[in-house]
């Protein structure tokens, strides 16, 4: 019997829990699954060992395969990258992961969108670049999906880069900025078959109403007026002393979304949602926290007119919540594409470059707040000029959105197209 098309995808731990990371695994997985069905798809997660697990495709469940990988010290477990690696020098050893590489007719891979860096650390580079490592030992397609290459402070850990993104089958850049550092980390090297611009995987992703109870409360809430709906995205990891330090921001983003919340809501007829979208129970940078106490504040002095987005939702879900409003402000980037996917007009507290080149893919990239350069009065006056300029900003996303949507299917077929060249290719060498 003809086997099917088989595949991997790396890059997307956590993904329950950065519903940013949830949404790029999910756009991924429903984008190849709807062109073949009958593939059998591994997910290498930051679990243990081998599972079932699922993902939606046009809103049905469809089971996927779970598999354990982690950049960890624990080195006797197969999980480890480190026992992948020392398992393929000797043949194998029945390594369970490493036998899902070798099965692989295309690994697709892309680093939680930005972490293909050494800007988070040489930890977190690790932890992506092992992924890409063992792909090109097995000698199995390597495909980087669109994402954010570097910035890379240092030669060492940029040249190892440059050296894994020379070797993948094909790169993809997710947008015009973002493209030019892949050229400028390639060089002479540059392929334009095979180094390619596109968009952030997430514009194909499909929003999905949520479950009840949650549906029944959010319809309620959104229908009972009128008038318009902000939605916005403070982020646990900048909203804390320690996060703002870390990036270097000028002021105090929590503040200033406090700030911009009253300057709204003291609108008549103007309404609130407030959307987390990190989720890390006692993490340091979990935005359910600093969005529970925005909604305290906001609660007690606007009642109903702010409501607080239910918990337990997943990034279709969560994408569905945000499509409904009228404009929308986010501090995580993933939330922001959430709406401009949507062509819901959309503002950004960015706390790096990255947040301009996915905004200027749709055109928007006026509406990115520099947080690193604006004070706190600068960046409210930022944020409320965007909220002002939505209805152009709308017309824009009109014409500018179906395009990158259309896009984000183009790039999957040609990445699904290559999986199926290689599949036929071994079940040629097979039948040999």
């Amino acid at each position: 019997m003809r086997r099917p098309l088989a595949a991997c995808l790396f890059g997307v731990p956590g993904a329950n829990l950065n519903l940013g990371v949830g949404a790029l695994r999910a756009a991924t997985l429903a984008g190849l699954l709807a062109r073949e069905p009958e593939a059998e798809v591994t997910v290498f997660d930051d679990g243990w060992g081998q599972r079932r697990g699922h993902t939606f495709v046009a809103g049905r469940p469809v089971p996927i395969g779970l598999a354990g990988a982690r950049h960890s010290r624990r080195y006797h477990r197969p999980e480890s990258y480190l026992n992948m690696r020392i398992s393929a020098a000797l043949g194998g050893l029945g390594n369970a992961g490493l036998a899902r590489i070798d099965a692989a007719d295309v690994v697709l891979d892309v680093s939680g969108g930005d972490s293909f860096s050494d800007i988070y650390g040489e930890h977190r580079f690790r932890t992506v670049a092992w992924p890409k490592r063992l792909s090109l030992l097995r000698r199995r397609p390597l495909v980087l999906l669109p994402q954010t290459y570097g910035p890379f402070r240092g030669a060492r850990l940029r040249a190892e880069a440059a050296a894994l993104t020379r070797g993948a089958t094909m790169a993809w850049a997710r947008d015009p900025d973002s493209f030019a550092a892949l050229a400028d980390l390639l060089g002479p090297d540059l392929d334009p078959a095979r180094h390619r611009q596109g968009v952030d995987v997430a514009f194909g992703l499909e929003p999905r109403r949520p479950d009840e109870p949650a549906a029944e409360f959010l319809d309620g809430w959104f229908e009972a007026a009128s008038g318009p709906v902000a939605g916005i995205n403070v982020s646990g990891l900048i909203s804390r002393p320690e996060g703002r330090s870390q990036f270097g921001l000028a002021g105090d983003s929590h503040r200033v979304a406090e700030q911009l919340c009253v300057r709204l809501l003291d609108r008549s007829g103007h309404r609130l949602i407030i959307v987390p979208h990190v989720l890390t129970p006692d993490g340091t940078d979990d935005d359910r926290v600093a969005s529970e106490r925005l909604y305290a504040t906001l609660a007690a002095r606007y009642g109903d007119r702010v409501a607080l987005s239910p918990a337990g939702l997943d990034p279709h879900q969560t994408k569905w919540v945000i499509a409904r409003t009228s404009w929308f402000c986010g501090m995580r980037m993933h939330a922001t594409i959430a709406a401009l996917s949507s062509a819901v007009p959309a503002a950004i507290v960015a706390y790096s470059d990255k947040a301009r080149g996915v905004f200027a893919s749709v055109g928007q990239q006026r509406h990115v707040a520099d947080a690193r350069r604006l004070g706190d009065e600068a960046l409210l006056d930022a944020l409320w000029r965007s909220w002002t300029e939505r209805e152009q900003a709308a017309t824009e996303l009109a014409v500018r959105t179906p395009a990158a949507v259309a896009r984000a299917a183009a790039q999957m077929d040609e990445i699904v197209a290559l999986a199926r060249r290689e599949h036929q290719r071994r079940t040629v060498v097979g039948a040999r």
